[in-house]
Order: C-alpha cells, then structure tokens, then sequence
C-alpha cells in the first residue's frame, strides 16, 4: 500500500491554451478501487497521462507506484494472442493467464489465435487479463466498457471487483456500481475523492448541491434586505447630520449621527460576508439544460416488420431467423453478445444491404462488396418511414463542424444550440472534427439526430464516450417526447429507463430461431 499524492497541478495543452487543471489537489491510496467521472472534455485521460509522465505539467505527483495503461497498444495484431499477452506480462505463466480468462468468461483457445481476429471484447478482455498479472502495478483504465456487450459487463465488474489498484474511467453507472469503493470525481473547479460507490457519491452530490443552493438563495435574500437596509441608514445618518445645522446641541445630534453611520458600516460589512460566502456555493453545480425532440407522428401503427429474417455478412451468417415489428411509440432495445446481428438489423432498417442472390460473390469481385450485408426473408419498411439514425462508428466525422452541418442538412443555429445544452464548449465548435474526444464525437451524431424530424430513431451504442451527466440528460429528453425507437445500448441503467421493449437476439432452443 502507497499513497498518490497530487499538490497544486496545473496544466493546459500548449497548442490549445486550454486550462485543464489549475492549482488542483488531492490524494489516493493504491489499494482503492477508484471509478473516475466528470464530464466530456474536462480532462480525465489527460489526467491519466499526467499520472503516466507523459505530459510537462506545474506542481508535484508524488508516489513510489508503477502505472500501466489500458487500452494497452498493441503492435503487428497478427501475432498470436498468446506471445502478445507473454509481451505484457512476461513473468505470469500460461496457468496463470487461463485462470484469468476463466474469471473473464474467455475460452482457452483465444490464445492460440491471432490477435487481430479476436473480437474488440475479447481484446479488451485478454489485456484486462495480462494487465493485472503485473504484479505492484497500478492500472489505469479508460473506457474499458464501450466494447462490451451486457452480459460481458457484468462479469468483467464482477471480475474487476476482486482486484485492487486501479482507477477506471466509465460512465455506465451500473457497471461503476458493481466494481469501486471510491469515487475520484473530476467537478467543476476541483478534484474530489469520496468512499462508495457511484451511486452513494451521486446522492451526495445531489444533496450538497440542493443544500447549496438553498442557502445560495436565502443568502441572495439576505444581501438584498441588507442592501435596502444600509440604503436606508445612510439617508438617515446624512439626514441627522444635515441637522446639525441650526441644532442647538451640536454634539447629540453629532453623536446620534456617528451611532447611525456605524451601524451602516455594520449592515455593510454583513453585506459583504454575505456575498463572499454566496461566491463560494454552487462552484460545481452541473446544469443540464432540457433537450427538446419534434418526432413526425407516422399514419399506420407498424413502422417496420422482419419475417423470417437471416442476415449475412461477407457471406456469413450473423443471425436469424427471426420475426420482430416494431410499431408506432415503441423503444425497443436489441440484446444481445457481441457479433449476434445487432448492429447489422439496425444497418438493415436504415436502408444498408440487400436481398441474398441479387449479386452473386463470384472471383474478381472487390473485397468491400464481398462484405456487404445481405438477408434473406422478408424485410418490410413502412411506406415514406423518415428514419434519423446514430451509427456506432464515429471514424468517418473529418473536417469542420460547419462543413457537417452543411452536409447533413440541418439548422445551423439549432443543431449549435443542442450542442451548447449538451455541455459542448464553444472553443470546441472551432476544431477540426479529428481532434475532438469520443465522446464530443458521439454529442455531434446525436445532435444531428435531434436536430432530424423523423419517424423513427435508431440508434446504434449512442453512449459510448458519452458522460454520465449527458446520459441522465438524453433518458430524461427519450421519456419526455416518447419518439419511436430502435437501440443497441448496454448501459443497463438507461436501458431500464426508457426501453418499453427488450429483443433478447438469441437462439430459442425449442425452435432454434431467435426470439
């Protein structure tokens, strides 16, 4: 057991100007299990690189602990899994990384494969795995979850809650509930680290924020009653004062005038206690602004409908059968593992692939249109359906977001609006789209959404990235306006609070199709 010390740090990116930290403080022992939250863009990795000595900073970081970082990178994937692992912890032994992989829910044989054909969760995974077989590390770990389907958060908390050490950025409340005992919270203008879980922290927060701005508002009472108060004493000591003039005993009138300016000076001076108190509340207070959504209202009550649906991709069947309708006024959630044809249903309803056969793959055909999504069944869309989509990849936004906006055909001055309410600076709104965080990336697709009149939303891992305060903000907007919905999200939290329906993407056993 060591301590992290961290007194008075500083720092701001030197291209940017940006102050990140200023004159920040604060301490962690490296036997704790420490959730790390805070708002999109306020510096959380940058923090985790500060720790790792990548960065030039102002202050002091003081500890005798060695920190090791995940994602992990990983160079020539095409290694196999297993000399990849040896590499990031030369000194476990092979028994020693398959009892890992067992608590992870991870077959033997993924070490006996190359790297790069390994799932993004089985990656996240296997590192997790060799990561923590570095004995006296201390393991900081960013974002682990954005890969990971429901099922294999669940056991990657229930694996991470046997370890110790580590700090792990997340914004799935379930997944931080299930896995910390502290809580390092990246706040307005502070660093602060609290005991417990997500939640209890969360309900602190709440209640020291609610108390604060009770006395916030009582203060603002008092200062004005005050202000009128030593206006009103004032004119009464110049009124004395003026009396004097003509007044047969000078010196009462004198003494009566001195005892009326010192109780202004008084009233005054509790004026100004006030006021400097008042400046001191609500520092951290995080406003979430109400999202608002305009849904076009659909004629008929089936929006969409598969019959009997298989879906292949690059020849390879992903999943089916299966039947599912959405109707008018449904969010339905899709469940299910990795690689179960989530993503694929929801490329289908916006528009992506085509019926099996229309185009044979035969030799000479180009790699990109051998991958292309294909099905077989039946594949109804409601007729003029407007489908606004948020798709799971963020790699293609390049550019400027004034260019985006052109191409995406939406209200300029709306869609900066939504931003701003989503907690966007507005230095950001000057950036080239490449150099923006995840999670910035993901705000511009749901935005874009927002600022869309459609039918039906779908939307594919919108909150990956995402902060914790945003997803709160998004799940209040969803059950405000109630829009049709179709979703791949493994937050459970938000999934519990706006889904009406859940299709589990699953073999029946009796059937053998999906239910």
């Amino acid at each position: 057991m060591s301590m992290i010390k961290v007194k008075e740090l500083s720092f701001s990116y030197p291209t940017s100007g940006d102050e990140i930290f200023d004159h920040v403080s604060f301490q962690m022992d490296t036997d704790w299990k420490l959730g790390f939250v805070g708002r999109n863009g306020r510096g959380k990795t940058t923090l985790l690189k500060l720790l790792m000595g990548e960065y030039e900073y102002e202050g002091e970081i003081e500890t005798s602990a060695a920190f090791d970082y995940f994602p992990y990178p990983v160079e020539r994937k095409e290694r196999w899994t297993e000399e990849i692992l040896s590499e990031v912890c030369p000194d476990a032994g092979e028994w020693q990384i398959r009892k890992e992989f067992s608590a992870l829910g991870l077959e033997e044989d993924v070490l006996w494969r190359p790297f790069e054909t390994l799932s993004n969760g089985e990656q996240t995974k296997a590192l997790l795995a060799a990561l923590f077989l570095k004995e006296g590390n201390f393991l900081l770990i960013d974002e682990p979850t954005n890969h990971l389907d429901a099922e294999a958060r669940e056991r990657a908390a229930a694996y991470l809650k046997r370890k110790k050490g580590f700090i792990l950025v997340s914004h799935d409340r379930h997944f931080l509930d299930g896995c910390v005992d502290h809580i390092l919270a990246l706040n307005r203008t502070d660093i602060e680290v609290r005991s417990g879980n997500f939640s209890s922290w969360f309900q602190d927060f709440q209640c020291r924020q609610e108390s604060e701005l009770l006395k916030n508002e009582r203060l603002k009472k008092d200062i004005r009653r005050l202000s009128q108060s030593s206006r009103r004493t004032a004119q009464w000591s110049d009124r004395v004062e003026a009396s004097k003039i003509g007044a047969v005993d000078k010196g009462y009138v004198g003494h009566k005038a001195a005892k009326m300016m010192k109780r202004a000076k008084a009233i005054e001076a509790r004026r100004e206690k006030a006021i400097e108190e008042k400046s001191e509340l609500l520092k951290n207070r995080e406003v979430s602004q109400e999202l608002k959504l305009l849904p076009l209202s659909y004629r008929g009550e089936r929006l969409a409908f598969f019959s009997e649906l298989t879906v292949f991709y690059g020849g390879r069947q992903v999943c089916g059968p299966l039947n599912l309708e959405i109707s008018r006024g449904e969010r339905v959630v899709l469940d299910g593992r990795n690689g179960s044809g989530k993503s694929s249903l929801l490329k289908l309803l916006t528009g992506a692939g085509r019926p099996k056969g229309e185009q044979e793959c035969c030799e000479g055909l180009s790699e990109e249109a051998a991958d292309m999504l294909e099905y077989t069944g039946r594949l109804s869309i409601g007729s003029g359906l407007v489908i606004s989509s948020v798709p799971q990849d963020t790699s293609f936004l390049k550019g400027s977001l004034k260019e985006f906006v052109k191409n995406s055909g939406i209200d300029e001055s709306l869609f900066l609006a939504v931003l701003r309410k989503l907690d966007f600076e507005r230095g950001q709104f000057e950036k080239n789209l490449e150099e923006l965080s995840g999670g910035q990336k993901k705000k511009i697709l749901i935005a874009r959404s927002l600022c869309q009149q459609a039918h039906l939303y779908v939307w594919d891992e919108p909150l990956n990235f995402i902060d914790i305060y945003s997803r709160i903000q998004i799940e209040r907007l969803i059950l405000e306006f109630s829009p049709s919905m179709v979703l791949v999200e493994h937050d459970q939290a938000f999934r519990d609070a706006v889904a009406t329906r859940v299709v589990k993407m699953e073999r029946n056993p009796g059937t053998g199709k999906y239910r």
